[in-house]
Formats: C-alpha cells, structure tokens, sequence
C-alpha cells in the first residue's frame, strides 16, 4: 500500500512510498481514502517547519483533509458510505479532552491526523474509530473533501456567537479577511445565514464572492476602514498585521476571530485609542480559535450541502485542481484554490 510521507523536520523529505497494510479493530472501520485536501499545514510540514512522527516512528503519512468511502460494514456504517474524519484527538488528561472537546485542549499533548503523533489520510486505506466518523451526503460528492476547512469555519463562527451573544448583539454585518480556500467557504457559510457580507483579499477582483451575494473588495486598492464596522471580521488570511488590524474594524460590541496562522517573527503595530479606548468602551472582542469538534464538523457538513444546494457551480469553483498521489509537488505549489490528491476512485 502507498502513502505520501515526511521525515518531520526534514524539509523536501516528502515522497510516495510503502506503508503498512491496516487491518479494522474491533472499534474501527476500515475505510477507502478517495481524496485527500491539500492545505498550508500540509506545506509547512512539507518543509521542516512542523509536524511530528507517531511514537517510535521516523515517518510521517500525511494528510488531514479527507473523503472516504467505507470498505466493510461495521459500527452503523454501510459499504459504500461517505464519510470523514474528525483531525484532533484527545490528550486523555484535561477536562476539555474528557468533555469530549480536543479542540480545546489544555495541556497540548492531543494528536492529530497527519500532523502531530499520528498518521494521516494520505494512502489508499485507513482503520478509523467508528466514534471519529462523520457521515457524507451522498449528494456532496466529491466537494465533501472540503468538510474539514469548512469545520474551521463552522467553529470560529460558533466561538464569535458565543461570546457576542454573552451580552445583547445583533450579527448583520460581517468581514471575512482573505480569499483563499478558508476564507471563501466562511463567506459561503455567511451568507447561507444572510448576513450583509464582505470578502476582502489581494486580488483585484473575486467573481465567485460577487456571485454568492456578497461584496467583495482589494486591499491593494482599499482601505478596510472605509468600508464602516462590522459585527464579525474573520481574519482568515494568515497575516499578523491584518490580525492586529481586525480590533479596529468592528462596531460596538463586534467581535474578531484569528483563524489564520502567521508564524513570522515581526513586530505589528496598532493604534494606542483602538485598544486603549474603543476595545473598552465599546465592548469589542478580539480571539483565535483553531480545529473543530463533532459538532462543528457536523454544521460544516450541512453547511455545505446547503451550499450546493444553492449555489452548486460555484461551490465546485472551489477546487480547482485535482491531481493523483504522485503529483503531489503540484499540488503542493498550487495557489489560487483548494488542491487535492485523488488517491482512487469509488468502488
């Protein structure tokens, strides 16, 4: 059986190659890998920069944006279905890992799908616990292979409401920073809610917000404060500035999320009043949030079939390159979209 692996820390170690067979335990399912998402983690770990191997192990199969079709019946699951897979594993030792929320973890000793202690989806079978499945619409096709980026989504937003709402607030406006994979499908999840929503990123022009209803904008030629404040910014472009940036664009009681990374050493500024006055006095909200649990994964499933529903051609846009295992390098420096490697097809 083949994988795509890393030596983690070993920057261009990537490579297909051999892994063991796997076989179901009695509280896994054995399930075929059809596609598998390609993501800026995935890249880091690519060159060195993150990642860590299972105990024991030199190695690391990758991949942690999956869609599967299930290879033997078992546990509430048919041959043939759809499914996915949560990425985060419980540490087993923090009151948020035993209330059933890894995402929150305390302690950092939890895994992580082809990232950190445990291998990924990125080979042509997997043994999965039963309990870490979440069952596909058929309908989806292969765009549920966009669950796991849309669980990213389906959290922050969940977080911003929960703390918005700790107080009376009304969410109608809101700014989604970036244009990329994360930030497109929090736009399509925006306006499945019919919020009045802007999508802001580099390039001159973004046909594909525009088509879903939303307004979109370039920061090379805007400045995001002409636009007024919002209720919800997502900052979702992996920018430490932009991050900072995001505290001055809210309205009374808004509230920011940091869903994307920025791992630069640097210094940003921001302005002495926003923080020092305006966050104060005007009950503004500024925090991150990363992976997601059952839950959000279960929202971000019906998120996007709702989405295809509605908008079925332009929720396809989203992927705009499909290439086979071993093309991973294109895929790898593939920009302007979600790219994927079709490992097989469907049985």
């Amino acid at each position: 059986m083949q994988g795509l692996v890393v030596h983690p820390g070993a920057a261009h170690s990537t490579r297909v190659a051999d892994v063991p067979d796997v076989k179901a335990g009695p509280n896994e399912v054995l399930l075929r890998i059809l596609e598998v998402g390609v993501c800026g983690t995935d890249r880091e770990i690519s060159e060195g920069l993150y990642g860590t191997a299972p105990a024991g192990e030199q190695t690391l199969v990758i991949g942690h944006e999956m869609l599967a079709q299930v290879e033997q019946d078992g546990h509430g699951f048919t041959r043939g279905d759809h499914v996915t897979a949560t990425v985060r594993r419980s540490c087993h030792h923090c009151i948020a890992c035993n209330e059933d929320q890894p995402d929150s973890c305390l302690t950092g000793d939890y895994s992580e799908r082809g990232i950190m202690r445990l291998d990924g989806f990125a080979r042509e079978l997997v043994a999965e616990d039963a309990a870490q499945l979440i069952p596909i619409p058929r309908s989806l096709g292969r765009l549920a292979v966009l669950a796991e980026p849309s669980s990213i989504c389906a959290r922050g937003i969940r977080h911003a409401r929960a703390i918005g709402n700790r107080q009376p607030w009304q969410l109608q406006r809101a700014l989604v920073v970036g244009a990329g994979a994360v930030g497109m499908l929090a736009t399509f999840l925006l306006r499945l809610e019919g919020l009045d929503v802007w999508t802001a990123s580099l390039e001159p022009a973004n046909e594909l917000a525009e088509a879903i209803g939303a307004h979109y904008v370039s920061t090379k030629d805007t400045d995001l404060k002409e636009l007024g404040g919002f209720d919800l910014v997502l900052e979702c472009a992996g920018d430490a500035q932009a991050m900072a940036d995001s505290l001055g664009l809210l309205r009374r009681s808004g509230v920011a999320c940091l869903l994307g990374i920025d791992p630069r050493k640097q210094r940003v500024s921001i302005d002495g009043p926003t923080i020092g006055a305006d966050a104060v006095l005007e009950n503004r909200v500024l925090f991150g949030s990363v992976n997601a649990q059952r839950q959000d994964w279960l929202a971000a499933v019906d998120g996007l079939a709702r989405a295809h529903e509605r908008w079925p051609d332009e929720l396809a846009q989203l992927v705009s390159l499909r290439v086979p295992l071993d093309r991973f390098a294109e895929a790898f420096a593939h920009r302007g979209g979600k790219a994927t490697l079709v490992l097989q097809s469907e049985r």
